[in-house]
Formats: structure tokens, sequence, C-alpha cells
């Protein structure tokens, strides 16, 4: 019997390249049919064959309550009976960026934008238009969106300029561009002693989700800040997949450490197209229509999108939310890695709040290179292993995973026990 999803997926790669709307969406890396789902409900989605599964992407973050929340269903409903979007300011976008500044005090104002990418390519032209200086750090495996200046690999060298890594983006674009390693704080110092004036903003995942789970030591964050505020660079934290994610305010309440800027996305929208950037607000006054840095968007602060945020904003909230999402997190990545070494795999796991990352090494990776060091072929078994028997887990070696408070006791179980049989296939 044919498969409902291999039918749609044969439409779907007629009419949208690769069949997908987003390349992380495709089974390109472990081969295989894309799942096309039909809904979702607390931690389980079902696809076109109407078959359940365990889900860990939690649409990449942002069901963190699970999915189809009654409260924030309701929020939506409510909102949208009272207009879809109006172009025109509205209180409810007063009332998020007032409890986004409350919630990440760093920050004293924010703009309100509609995707981590608009929300991280306008910060860095803040930066730039702030401090007058052309030149960003990133890191290398960080992902801060598909902007042009963004889309940048390392360069074939130490501390030397990027290149584009895809095509349609110039080399003019890539060479404001410098990319470091992650976690080298020694290279950051030297990369500074010859740039450092040059330095209009360095850009970091402070907890990274988009080379797997990999957090930043304390000491490579502190030897930022410290560099930024010596140089008189902004620090921006991309914290787009982290905000709200490992705790209430971000990775940054968990490192002590406070950035100029502050990206988020994600879970402020609760699922629906909702992201921010905020700083100061002796940064903030840049932008227009106050300064002469411009931004906009039609859709910024849609009301339908900004009521799912506020609410899912309001349900994290509740007393104990974080130490229960963290604990199951554990606990899940711990009883996985136990499943692994009884099987006699190499493998490790690791977690940050609700996040979580799944390594096919011995040790728990570093940075990039260590990263790519791991045993892609076996993740692919594991990973199809997995979706055999209902667990949906990110279609590529290098994602983080999520955990929603509705995965309970019983589906941390489910994953480990299905996980220990996968396991046993890869012996």
């Amino acid at each position: 019997m044919t498969s409902n999803n291999d039918i749609l997926f044969e439409r779907a790669q007629r009419s949208t390249p690769g069949g997908v709307n987003s390349p992380v969406r495709a089974f390109r890396s472990v081969g295989g049919t894309p799942r096309f789902i039909s809904r979702a409900a607390g931690p389980y989605f079902w696809d076109a064959d109407d078959r359940r599964y365990i889900d860990y992407i939690g649409s990449w973050g942002p069901a963190i309550v699970g999915h189809a929340h009654p409260a924030v269903v309701k929020a939506v409903q409510e909102a949208a009976e009272r207009g879809l979007s109006f172009g025109a300011p509205t209180e409810g976008e007063v009332l998020m960026a007032e409890e986004l500044c409350r919630l990440v005090p760093s920050m004293e104002q924010v703009r309100l934008v509609s995707s981590g990418t608009e929300a991280a390519m306008s910060a860095l032209r803040l930066a730039r238009g702030v401090t007058g200086r052309d030149l960003v750090i990133k890191f290398e495996g960080c992902y801060h969106g598909h902007a042009d200046s963004l889309l940048v690999k390392a360069g074939s060298g130490m501390l030397t300029f990027g290149n584009p890594t895809s095509a349609g983006v110039p080399e003019d674009f890539a060479r404001h561009t410098m990319v470091l390693d992650y976690n080298d704080a020694q290279q950051l110092e030297e990369t500074f002693a010859r740039v450092g004036d040059r330095v209009a903003c360095v850009i970091v995942e402070p907890v990274a989700g988009n080379m797997n789970l990999l957090p930043a030591t304390p000491e490579f964050l502190q030897t930022m800040r410290d560099l930024c505020t010596k140089y008189g660079a902004l620090l921006a934290f991309d914290e787009v997949m982290s905000g709200f994610r490992v705790a209430l305010g971000g990775a940054q309440s968990l490192y002590g450490i406070a950035p100029d800027m502050t990206v988020l996305g994600k879970v402020i929208g609760g699922g629906l197209p909702v992201a921010a950037f905020g700083a100061s607000a002796a940064v903030m006054k840049h932008l227009a229509p106050l300064g002469g840095v411009y931004q906009a968007g039609t859709l910024s602060g849609n009301p339908v999108a900004v009521a799912a945020g506020m609410t899912t904003l309001k349900l994290v909230q509740a007393p104990g939310f974080y130490e229960a999402l963290s604990a199951q997190t554990a606990r899940m990545a711990a009883g996985i890695g136990d499943a692994a070494r009884e099987a006699g795999v190499p493998f490790c796991a690791n977690s940050v709040g609700g996040m979580f990352g799944l390594y096919f090494t011995a040790d728990v990776p570093r940075n990039y290179a260590e990263m790519m060091k791991c045993d892609k072929a076996a993740f692919n078994a594991f990973f199809h292993a997995m979706l055999d028997a209902g667990v949906y887990l990110a279609p590529s070696a290098f994602e983080a995973g999520f955990v929603s408070a509705q995965h309970d006791d019983a589906v941390i179980d489910a994953t480990i026990d299905a996980a220990r049989q996968a396991f046993a296939t890869l012996r």
C-alpha cells in the first residue's frame, strides 16, 4: 500500500523545490520520505497516514508547553476573531515588549519582527550603525539565519575571513564576516588583538543548537564579554533557540553574562511567527523612526501571533516549570546514554534545560570540527530505527532536540525503550 506521505512528497516536489519549504524538513541527510504532519497534540504528532509519533522537534523549539495547548489555542482563536492584521500598533505589542524586557533584564527595549533570520539580520545592521564599523565575528557551526552576510563558513586558515556557503552570496558580503572556532577563547583574544578596533559586533549562540547541542564554556563567553567591552564592540547573544528554552531568562541567565544585544524567536511566538531583537535604550534609539538604522515589517507584532506568544510566556512562568522540564530532558538523555552503553555503541548525550543532543562519539563535542567527527551513518540508522518505533527525532545528526512540558514519565520511558531496541540493531 502506497503511503500518503510518499504521495504528498511526489506532489510537493513538482511545485516546491525539494518538496519542502525549509531544507531542514527534508530527509536528504538521512534518506527516505519526509513525514507530512496532519495534526498534533501534547508530545505527539500524526502523519498523513495517521501514524502517531513522539515528537522531539517541537516545531524546532516553540512547542515548549506541548502542541495545541488549550490556553494557547483559545488565545489565538479570540485574537483571530478580533482581526488578523492591522498594520497599526496594538496593545498586545506593548504588553509583549514589556514582558520580554522584564524577563530578560539586559534588554531595555525590543523591536518585534516575524522570524529569527529577520531579527539577527536587523541586530547586526543596528550594531554596525551604532559603532560605525563593518566587521562582524561569528563562530563556525553557529547559525543565525539565512541573511547574506551570515551564510559564511571559516576560511582556509586560522584568523581568516569567511567564504560564502551559499550560491548567490557575494564574496564582498562575506569579507565583512570573520569566522572563528567555537569555544576557543585564545583564538578570540588573538583576533581582537589584530582587528579589535574594526569589530562592530560578535554574535554567538551561547547554547548552540545547529551543530547539535553544544553549550559554550563560561570562559569562552566571559572572554567575549571582556573583549567587546574593551574594544567598544557590541556582544550579541543569538537566543532564538535557547531563549526561554533553557531557562526563563535564557542562556544569559544561566551564565550570568549580560550581552549588549539579544536576539529571540521560536518560544516567544508559541508556534506562530514572532521574533525580536533588543538592547539598551541607548542602542535601540538608533533604529528608525528615531535614528538612521532602517528596519520595518508589515506583519511585525502580528496580533494573532503575539497572542500565542504571550500566552506561552505566561505558561512557562508557572512555579517549577523549568525545573521539571530540565529534569525530564536530562532523564531522557541519561536513559538513552545508558541504553547505548548496554549495547556497546559509542555514544553520549547532553542536555541544557529543554534542549538535548545525541552524539555518536565517545565524548560530547566542544566545537564544529569535533561534531563533524561523529558517526553520521550510525546516527542515520538510529534515526530510522527510532522513526519506525514511533519516535520522531530531527532528521539530521547536526540538530538539537527539544522536549516539551507534556513529555511525561510514560513518554520518556517509551522513548528510552525505543532507543534500547534501536541500539540493539546497531550493535
